[in-house]
């Protein structure tokens, strides 16, 4: 594979090229890059984000095809062949013969890579065990002290995903504090953000730091780049007082309260009014799943605001006035919004 070539080709259809590793490309190169192509003759871009339902049945549809054309018993074997080394062999030989890659992806536009973890995440039977239990804690802390962070070996002696006993054991470890924030912690988290924002910066830009690095002078930062995914749980280890999602949830209100100057858009007649816009542009979307919605462009609906306060919103609007809305599809929330509670909100106001 000519990795510049490659990188080049991918560029058009995957913006943070840049920042993918050379192995990453040449497994890119060889599972998506025709895909892509095919697509794009298709009219239809890449996706990233959340999977649709329509993703979801299509994952499963793939994944059950191609358990009937192998043979193979079961989804686990198929995608956790490393929890059953007697037919590993055998397992490894079907996937090559009957094109695995190629199979497990079609109909999907996205990275095979994003489609593989997804499929994985739906047919672990370790997901969705529900709460753990206080012996399950104990187990975890023991297993930890015996094996450090090897969160892969600590799920299989648990039975929970790798996610999942990770993110609980960060849970545990935390001196969790319930209280309000106080000025230290704010300013703690804020370093911490502000840390790893450099770090980011510089793999991604050697060199952009430099006239910052000798001096006290404010991180300026891309708007777009606060919105993007952080390393909550080594945050939290920094911050030292507070549990990873309570870091999460401190910086997007830090980040509301900076970007709209402090403004209480939420509030008397701008609330409504911001309500009002809000379903009407949701409305014109005409998305069918939560993840069809671009939230960084609806922001502008309520004011300039970061894209977490906007799904909030949205989220204590349906939970508010949508009855029975775990029942509802998406755009059938979106519909009873429109129909019932807009013009409600319209006179009101």
């Amino acid at each position: 594979v000519d990795l510049d070539a490659a990188r080049q080709e991918l560029e058009e259809f995957i913006p943070h090229v840049k920042n993918i590793s050379d192995g990453s490309i040449k497994k890119m190169a060889g599972r998506d890059l025709m895909r892509f192509k095919e697509f794009k003759k298709q009219g239809i871009a890449v996706k990233f984000g959340r999977f649709t339902q329509k993703e979801n049945k299509q994952i499963q549809k793939n994944v059950e095809e191609f358990l009937s054309l192998t043979g193979i018993d079961s989804a686990e074997k198929l995608l956790f062949t490393s929890r059953y080394p007697e037919d590993r062999d055998t397992i490894h030989r079907l996937k090559t013969e009957y094109h695995f890659c190629e199979k497990i992806s079609e109909g999907i536009p996205r990275p095979w890579r994003l489609i593989y973890y997804r499929a994985r995440k739906m047919f672990d039977p370790n997901n969705y065990k529900g709460r753990y239990t206080k012996e399950e804690k104990e187990k975890l802390k023991k297993y930890q002290a015996l094996h450090g962070n090897n969160w892969k070996k600590i799920s299989e002696l648990m039975s929970r995903s790798n996610l999942s006993v990770a993110m609980k054991f960060s849970e545990i470890k935390s001196a969790i504090n319930y209280g309000p924030w106080t000025k230290e912690e704010t300013q703690k988290l804020m370093n911490a953000v502000k840390e790893v924002m450099r770090r980011k910066l510089k793999t991604e830009n050697p060199g952009s730091l430099s006239s910052l690095e000798q001096s006290s002078t404010d991180l300026w930062i891309d708007r777009e780049k606060l919105y993007q995914q952080l390393p909550w749980t080594e945050i939290e280890t920094k911050v030292g007082s507070r549990y990873w999602r309570q870091c999460k949830q401190k910086w997007n209100s830090i980040l509301t309260s900076k970007l709209t100057k402090g403004q209480q858009l939420y509030r008397g007649t701008n609330g409504l009014q911001a309500k009002i816009n809000l379903i009407k542009r949701l409305y014109e979307t005409k998305a069918e799943d939560a993840s069809e919605v671009n939230w960084d462009e609806l922001s502008n609906a309520i004011g300039d605001v970061p894209r977490p306060y906007v799904q909030a919103k949205f989220h204590r609007l349906k939970v508010s006035c949508v009855p029975l809305w775990k029942r509802k599809t998406f755009s059938e929330i979106l519909d009873y919004l429109y129909e019932k509670k807009l013009p409600e909100l319209e006179e009101k106001l």
